[in-house]
């Protein structure tokens, strides 16, 4: 395989594989784009490669670097802004655990402690309601403050984790 297929093929895949982190597809490969490019790349470069519209580049660029995994550069006498991505792994996957956490699992949690919090009124409907709730609001709670041990550990978070869990 050729460098360009190789690219190329990467970029498709790690596309498809965004809707498993949160993102979507033209997200995901602006950031693959930007993760095995030697130099940070400006929107236009960015729209070229992935023959995207500067709105679709623009607009999930600010979504990354809302995420918190693209950074905006400037350069020195340039009016373009350069975007680059985090190149570490396992920050990149600490980085985005952490997100979800934020965006998907904390927000869930509060909404199954406010349902389970309802007032008893002795009915066997509610009880079974109120019971299933907090124990699903104990296991969310649970796991995301498992996660939050996990991502506050920068340095190979993801891999002293795992080895933990199999000893």
């Amino acid at each position: 395989m050729e460098y360009q297929e190789a690219k190329d093929k990467f970029i498709s895949t790690w596309g498809s594989l965004g809707t498993l982190w949160g993102i979507n597809k033209a997200m995901a490969q602006i950031q693959a784009l930007l993760f095995i490019s030697t130099k940070p790349l400006t929107t236009e470069e960015i729209m070229e490669e992935l023959q995207i519209s500067r709105g679709n580049t623009s607009m999930n660029v600010r979504q990354l670097i809302d995420w918190g995994i693209v950074t905006k550069e400037l350069k020195a006498g340039e009016r373009k802004e350069y975007f680059s991505t985090e190149k570490d792994v396992q920050e990149l996957a600490r980085v985005i655990a952490k997100e979800r956490s934020r965006r998907e699992i904390k927000p869930v949690i509060k909404t199954l402690e406010e349902i389970s919090s309802i007032t008893d009124d002795g009915t066997e409907k509610t009880k079974e309601l109120i019971k299933q709730t907090k124990a699903l609001h104990d296991l969310a709670k649970t796991a995301d403050n498992l996660l939050d041990k996990a991502v506050n550990h920068k340095q190979n978070w993801m891999s002293n984790t795992l080895l933990k869990l199999l000893k």
